[in-house]
């Protein structure tokens, strides 16, 4: 179990982080069938080729792939279909207000159970550029190499 009491981390987005300031974030959850399920159980899924669309006033996640369930035989569906995500509806109209403006995107940032529930945190992006980029790693440099020295220096 992770920090919160409950949760359950299946899946990380570590990638969406690296490339994207997120802004904000929202819980979804997820239309599965059965085998899905128990296949998440597993621990069988990735999202870092998934990206999530809005298609006639619904909200939906692509490419997310979750490998089909060893014992489900006819009822496993295709692993890369497309799935609906379940936000109510001011959450559909403020994604859809925000990615219209240039330079926003949804981005999948992590898929875990919170009870017996698979949710999907999926974060309102603005894409970094490369100068960005450098910056975050060098600070991250910095950070590690002080952590480094301050170790060193208690002992």
């Amino acid at each position: 179990m992770s920090k919160q009491e409950g949760t359950k981390l299946i899946a990380n987005n570590k990638k969406a982080f690296h490339d994207y300031f997120i802004e904000e974030t929202f819980e979804a959850g997820i239309s599965l069938a059965g085998t899905e399920v128990k296949s998440l159980r597993q621990g069988n899924c990735s999202i870092k080729e998934s990206y999530i669309s809005v298609e006639k006033g619904e909200v939906y996640i692509n490419h997310m792939h979750i490998n089909p369930y060893e014992k489900g035989n006819i009822f496993n569906k295709d692993p890369l279909r497309k799935r609906k995500l379940l936000l109510h509806k001011r959450e559909i109209n403020k994604l859809i207000g925000r990615t219209k403006e240039k330079g926003y995107t949804i981005v999948p940032l992590k898929v875990y159970f919170s009870g017996s529930l698979v949710k999907l945190e999926i974060g309102l992006a603005k894409g970094k550029k490369l100068y960005d980029k450098r910056q975050d790693v060098m600070k991250k440099d910095q950070k590690r190499d002080a952590e480094r020295d301050y170790k060193i220096k208690l002992r």
